[in-house]
């Protein structure tokens, strides 16, 4: 079924997907470009994972599914994408504060590399400031007063946002995977149509920054009591299966 509903977003007698056409699921649309989002993405989660503890079962295993899926797309290459790489490489090198070249590996051991953004957020995890949001000139209060405040704040972040966008240099988009190659990675990640694995991958970049603020490897402030999570354990409540 979704194999068919994804034809809707084809362009008639081509190989590459309409960005913005339906996908045949409600809401979501066709990705413009979903391979560089996912490689942003991934990046991103695996250099935020970096702050958690080694130890840490939650970064073993979101690592290892990150870097899995990671692979993935740089196995995938579109068409065009050294050329894209060498026209854009003047820029990428004059600003590195805004561009990062990956080393990837490839069958033949050519040297190879993906170009994404740099993530800005980390910058605040590396400093532990998390506290630099914009704070309004008084307290929110209930009545008139409120509608007024929130118009400053929104007017204060959309100065913010037009200064730091202007800072951020403009680059041509990467070019486009084809019909086939996005059918390709859909098939090999198993999770859906793309535009459902940038959401997952997305939904958990965030939640990772959510952990890693709480840094909830730490111990409990307070103890549990004693016994406490006893209910949970498993087989406390269930006979145990028995081996024939």
């Amino acid at each position: 079924m979704r194999p068919a509903l994804r034809l809707l977003a084809s362009v008639p007698k081509a190989q590459f997907l309409e960005p913005g056409a339906p996908t045949g699921l409600t809401g979501l649309f066709t990705h413009a470009s979903p391979r560089s989002t996912l490689l942003y993405v991934y990046n991103n989660t695996l250099e935020k994972l970096k702050f958690f503890p080694e130890h840490s079962v939650y970064r073993q295993s979101t690592e290892a599914l990150t870097k899995h899926r990671l692979s993935v797309i740089e196995s995938v290459k579109p068409a065009g994408l050294e050329e894209w790489q060498s026209r854009i490489q003047k820029i990428v090198d004059e600003h590195p504060e805004a561009f990062r070249k990956i080393p990837i590996s490839t069958p033949s051991g050519e040297k190879a590399f993906n170009i994404v953004w740099k993530p800005q957020a980390l910058e605040g995890m590396a400093t532990a400031e998390w506290d630099d949001e914009y704070v309004p000139k008084k307290p929110f209060m209930e009545g008139p007063g409120h509608e007024e405040q929130k118009k400053d704040m929104d007017k204060h972040m959309a100065k913010d946002l037009r200064a730091e966008n202007a800072k951020i240099p403009r680059i041509e988009p990467e070019p486009a995977l084809s019909l086939e190659q996005i059918t390709d990675i859909e098939n090999q990640i198993s999770s859906g149509l793309i535009e459902e694995i940038i959401q997952v991958a997305q939904g958990e970049n965030e939640l990772v920054e959510t952990l890693a603020k709480s840094k909830v490897w730490e111990d409990l402030e307070e103890k549990p009591t004693e016994g406490q999570w006893a209910y949970f354990e498993r087989d406390t409540h269930t006979p145990k299966t028995q081996a024939n």
